[in-house]
């Protein structure tokens, strides 16, 4: 199979296509022919090592010392099933799915493995290949932290990074739920967010929201310049601040924190969940939550994408074509008149 292949640390050149051998399913694994994945940030951690601050000791251990621990990036991916192991029950050949493979990596192939129990699900059924992989990096992580918080109806909820892939989520999903929703970002996406369901819109350059003295029942930060000294008094009492994006300090300190000020302060980590992903695409298909893609390249543009990414200014996601667009909407025609 042809996969988008990494040897060593460094910029989006060090991001290549090589020929690598087809993964086996397992008898409780899922093999999916994948059409489309993303580049997010995650991917560009990993392949930089730019990691939030004091967390640098994190990257040998997580990514590798010497050299890429896994050379085939991609957080997740949206494709058809291609085959599955003796002791699969949920999915068979030809289902159109959507994945979060989550550290593990692996969705830049045109080839991927996950448990059937792992963070997996049908994939919504009015979209297609593209606009379903744009749903699930920013979808699934920001349903765990709103999930968490108990985000709902009559709730006022910021969030912090509103245009990128896990804020524009948060805004969209938020809003679906009933809250009211204040995002925060460039003056040059505030028409975007307002699409999204926005209620209020702040540009970050003009006004400090954690300095306007407005309290909120949840904070989604999604950039990594709110820390929780910044912001606790913007948020209610019982209120919760949501780090999507956390350093070392703010890891460290976030049980004390939230133990003293009574305010919850979830981890940032978001394990792979085929529960959350299911609640994506029910919110998708309802129409709360639509694809906002900043840009798609095909997968021997694989080093632009990762280019893309780099300079911190998407909105939402990059998409990672790595079948043919006309080829997997062949595809998709073919499984709906099965259907």
């Amino acid at each position: 199979m042809r996969a988008a292949v990494y040897r060593r640390f460094g910029g989006p050149e060090v991001v290549h296509v090589e020929e690598l051998p087809k993964p086996t399913p397992g008898p409780d694994d899922v093999l999916i022919r994948v059409h489309a994945s993303t580049v997010s940030v995650a991917d560009y951690r990993a392949r930089s090592r730019d990691l939030p601050k004091g967390l640098w000791f994190f990257g040998p251990l997580t990514f590798g010392a010497f050299r890429p621990r896994i050379p085939v990036l991609g957080m997740d991916a949206a494709g058809v099933v291609e085959a599955v192991g003796a002791n699969v029950t949920r999915f068979s050949p030809g289902d159109e799915v959507i994945a979060m493979l989550g550290s593990k990596f692996g969705g830049h192939a045109e080839y991927a493995r996950i448990p059937e129990h792992g963070g997996i699900a049908l994939k919504p059924a009015n979209l297609d290949f593209d606009d379903a992989a744009s749903l699930i990096f920013g979808g699934h992580t920001a349903v765990s932290f709103l999930d968490r918080a108990g985000v709902g109806a009559g709730d006022e909820v910021l969030v912090n990074g509103a245009s990128g892939a896990v804020g524009s989520a948060a805004v969209q999903i938020a809003k679906h739920r009933g809250a009211t929703v204040t995002a925060v970002c460039s003056g040059a996406n505030a028409e975007l967010v307002r699409e999204l369901g926005a209620d209020r819109v702040i540009d970050y350059a003009e006004t400090d929201f954690a300095s306007e003295g407005l309290t909120y029942d949840a904070i989604v930060e999604c950039v990594g310049n709110a820390p929780f000294e910044r912001v606790e008094s913007s948020i209610k009492p019982g209120g919760a601040y949501l780090p999507v994006i956390s350093d070392l300090r703010g890891m460290l300190r976030a049980r004390g924190n939230a133990r003293r000020s009574g305010k919850a302060i979830p981890s940032s980590s978001v394990p792979s969940s085929p529960t959350l992903l299911a609640e994506v695409v029910a919110i998708a298909e309802q129409g709360g939550l639509r694809p906002v893609i900043d840009s798609a390249y095909g997968l021997d543009d694989v080093a632009e994408a990762h280019r893309r990414v780099a300079t911190g200014h998407k909105r939402g996601n990059v998409v990672l074509r790595i079948r043919g667009a006309e080829e997997g909407a062949a595809e998709h025609h073919a499984a709906a008149e099965q259907g």
